[in-house]
């Protein structure tokens, strides 16, 4: 019997069920998901599906793209709310670009982070012996965010999260269907038809667009559950680009709002926190600095102060100087 399996051609002795299969592989059912020409096979029905000679598979799992609560915010903040759980920490984190899953793992630690977004990738069948982020970054502890990160048309990006749907059971995602491999920008087009397709299917959504209000608006309206910005291009490090279109959104939108891609070091992400928006999704800021762990503890410490500082309410910006001690009594 031959087969094809994650784009390469094997043979085995047949006749096979999944279950054989997985056996012989040597995986964790419990840690992947399967498809079968283009067709999820659910996780229940492995022992009874039996595999025939020509069939294709694809074998996918996550990879690296407890309840941390910040004392210092307790009762000065109630966290956010996105597809009806509430969230502590606004601060989202990758789990990509990391030398490797311990510092994948101390990282997310010092963040504070309680999302971490996971690609959905193939399985390594060759040597299935080789670690899983799921062994490093407890998906009972963390909420896992699926995204679609590679994905350039609508028709792969819903594939790719109906498969993670099967792996894990999550129905809250991220989509993000990119436009070019150079800018990384969304294509507004496709990620308004997946965005619709996987509503309907009863994912929450959570998406990465362009900082068009014009567009926020039409996907907050199709249903998404949060609507994520881009700052700049993704893994620039450019900082917020269009302060003024991120707040136009902030305001208009009921859902969260998250800033997306293109922060690079803890004051962009006070400032995105300080234009009101709900939290902040990065990878690379903290994946690629010197001391990722230490940047991981800015990072949280400045989306707290940002936070403070926008429930505070700041100065207003005047044109003239304005002193601060009294003129009444001078000398």
């Amino acid at each position: 019997m031959r087969m094809t399996i994650n784009g390469e051609e094997r043979s085995f002795a047949g006749p096979l069920t999944v279950t054989g299969l997985l056996e012989e592989l040597g995986l964790d059912a419990r840690k992947i998901a399967l498809e079968r020409n283009l067709e999820i096979v659910p996780r229940s029905s492995y022992a009874e599906t039996n595999l025939e000679d020509g069939d294709k598979l694809e074998i996918v799992n996550f990879v690296g793209g407890g309840n941390h609560v910040s004392e210092d915010l307790q009762g000065s903040d109630t966290g956010f709310t996105v597809a009806g759980k509430t969230y502590q920490s606004r601060l989202l984190v990758g789990t990509g670009k990391y030398r490797d899953f311990e510092e994948t793992r101390l990282a997310i630690e010092a963040s504070g982070a309680e999302i971490v977004t996971v690609a959905v990738r193939r399985v390594n069948v060759t040597d299935p012996s080789q670690p899983m982020l799921v062994d490093y970054v407890d998906p009972k502890i963390f909420t896992y965010l699926p995204n679609t990160a590679g994905c350039y048309t609508a028709d792969d990006a819903v594939r790719t999260l109906r498969l993670a749907r099967e792996a894990g059971g999550w129905t809250l995602v991220k989509l993000e269907v990119l436009g070019d491999q150079k800018t990384l920008y969304p294509d507004m087009i496709e990620t308004l038809s997946a965005a619709e397709l996987l509503v309907k299917e009863g994912f929450d959504v959570m998406v990465y667009c362009s900082d068009d209000p014009l567009m926020a608006k039409r996907l907050e309206d199709i249903g998404c559950c949060a609507i994520m910005p881009l700052a700049a291009p993704i893994g620039s490090g450019r900082g917020i680009q269009n302060k003024i279109n991120i707040r136009l959104i902030v305001e208009q939108t009921s859902v969260p709002v998250l800033v997306d891609a293109g922060v690079g070091t803890a004051s962009d992400a006070a400032i995105a926190m300080e234009l009101g928006c709900d939290g902040v999704l990065m990878n690379t800021a903290i994946a690629e600095a010197k001391d990722p762990i230490l940047m991981a503890k800015a990072m949280k410490a400045a989306i707290e102060s940002g936070r403070m500082a926008y429930l505070a309410g700041r100065m207003p910006i005047k044109r003239y100087a304005d002193p601060s001690s009294p003129l009444a009594g001078l000398i």
